[in-house]
């Protein structure tokens, strides 16, 4: 369940080079809520505003118009500042960028040392948070011996040692292998159910954007509609107008619908796709 407006974006608006003859107005007139609890994905072509926004949520950039607020506190507040980032983890699209430290331990302490904890707390904030991603055996390695995958898993256990209420994933699985970013996003949904943690995750790859609750859809800087992952992404014409590419079950039941082939709107996964022909994901197992 998602509780009260934990991220508010209200007519946001962001200009790079304002005032130059460069301008480029990349969010036009954002209204969007992030809640307590969510599991929010947000899609686009490349160049559609999205990693603008993300840096609007925990308030690395301020809107050039219109408002943002994390927990009722403006990101325009610089008393604010740090506690709006600390509730707001951003984890970005390379992970080699934001590991700074020798060891795995010492680059998850990184953050709470920041914020002057004691010893004690960040060590135990520490293993909590590796002990989540599942890398507390590898502490003492140095992060370049690690996989992209494991690697963006260290730079999700430094967000979790701060002990935020929302992780944003800009784009945070574009650079690995599929079994990178089977491990990132099989943390992610489990730290989501487990710990309650909303998610705001920002990608261009449908299928992934299909575990989240709710999908916001970016074009050209503005959201162009919201709604459930079903609903939105069994409408493959539209989502290539886009300049999306459909989840391939989407893409193979309009095929075969132009075949002739009697199949419900909204699919969208191969377990939606094995529903739609009345088998179950064990009886099609048995059958192959």
């Amino acid at each position: 369940m998602t509780g009260e407006p934990l991220i508010e974006v209200r007519k946001a608006s962001y200009v790079y080079h304002p005032g130059q003859p460069d301008a480029v107005e990349a969010l036009r007139g954002i209204d969007l809520e992030v809640r307590r609890g969510e599991f929010l994905a947000v899609v686009g072509a490349n160049g559609s505003g999205k990693s603008t926004l993300a840096r609007l949520l925990n308030g690395l950039i301020l809107p050039t118009r219109g408002e943002v607020r994390v927990a009722g506190h403006s990101t325009a507040d610089p008393e604010a500042r740090w506690e709006i980032r600390r509730l707001v983890g951003l984890v970005f699209q390379n992970p080699d960028n934001q590991l700074v430290a020798p060891t795995v331990e010492e680059d998850v302490a990184f953050g709470p040392e920041n914020l002057g904890l004691p010893r004690e707390e960040i060590r135990r904030r520490v293993r909590a948070a590796l002990e989540a991603v599942g890398l507390w055996e590898r502490r003492a390695d140095p992060p370049h011996r690690l996989s992209g995958g494991q690697k963006q898993r260290v730079a999700l256990a430094g967000m979790l040692a701060m002990e935020p209420a929302c992780l944003v994933l800009d784009e945070a699985t574009a650079m690995l292998d599929p079994a990178g970013r089977a491990e990132v996003l099989d943390t992610v949904g489990r730290l989501h159910r487990e710990n309650g943690i909303s998610v705001v995750l920002i990608t261009h790859f449908l299928e992934e954007a299909a575990k989240a609750r709710r999908v916001a859809v970016m074009d050209r800087g503005r959201i162009v509609a919201t709604g459930a992952p079903r609903e939105l992404f069994g409408r493959p014409a539209w989502l290539e107008r886009l300049g999306l590419v459909p989840p391939p079950m989407g893409q193979l039941a309009a095929r075969l619908r132009r075949r002739g082939w009697c199949l419900p709107p909204g699919i969208i996964t191969v377990d939606d796709f094995l529903a739609a022909l009345g088998l179950s994901p064990a009886a099609a197992q048995e059958r192959l």
